[in-house]
C-alpha cells in the first residue's frame, strides 16, 4: 500500500468515495494538489485533504473504505498531509467534524469556537455552507516535525 499525493485522475474516485460516505465534496477540485490518497494497487483504500490559507489550513475529507479501517490507514494519511502542512509553512490547522470528534482529540486537537478560527478558514465553502452549523470545530498547532 502506498500514500502519495492525489493527482486529476483521482478526483472521480475520491469524489465518489467522499460522497459514499456522506462528506462533503463538491469543492474538493480546486484544492486537490494538497490530497492525499492511499493505494493498494488501483484501489482508493482512503483519503485525506487540505486546505491550505495563508498559515492556517483547514483539515478535511478523511476517509478510509470499510474494508481498510481498523488498520491505522486513517493515522497514517492524517500524518501525512500534517507533515506536508507543516512544510508548506502551515502552523495551525482546523477541522469540522460531526462524528470524529474523539478521534481527532486523540490525535491531538483540542475543540474551539468555530469563531476561533481565523477568517480565511471562516470564509471556506466548507464552514459556511458544506459542514453544518452542529458540527464540531477542532484546532491543533502544527510545528516542523509534524507527525
Amino acid at each position: 500500500m502506498t500514500i502519495q499525493p492525489a493527482s486529476p485522475d483521482d478526483l472521480a474516485a475520491v469524489q465518489a468515495l467522499l460522497g459514499a460516505n456522506r462528506l462533503p465534496f463538491e469543492d474538493i477540485a480546486p484544492h486537490l494538489a494538497h490530497f492525499v490518497v492511499a493505494r493498494d494497487g488501483d484501489e482508493l483504500l482512503g483519503v485525506a485533504g487540505l486546505e491550505v490559507h495563508a498559515d492556517s489550513g483547514l483539515l478535511r475529507s478523511v476517509c478510509v473504505t470499510a474494508s481498510a479501517r481498523n488498520r491505522g490507514l486513517g493515522d497514517r494519511l492524517c500524518d501525512d498531509v500534517e507533515a506536508r502542512a507543516a512544510a508548506a509553512g502551515v502552523v495551525a490547522l482546523y477541522l469540522l467534524t460531526t462524528t470524529a470528534q474523539a478521534y481527532f482529540e486523540r490525535k491531538g486537537y483540542t475543540v474551539v469556537d468555530r469563531a476561533a478560527a481565523p477568517e480565511r478558514i471562516r470564509q471556506s465553502l466548507e464552514f459556511r455552507s458544506l459542514c453544518p452549523s452542529s458540527a464540531v470545530c477542532l484546532h491543533k498547532r502544527l510545528t516542523r516535525e509534524a507527525k
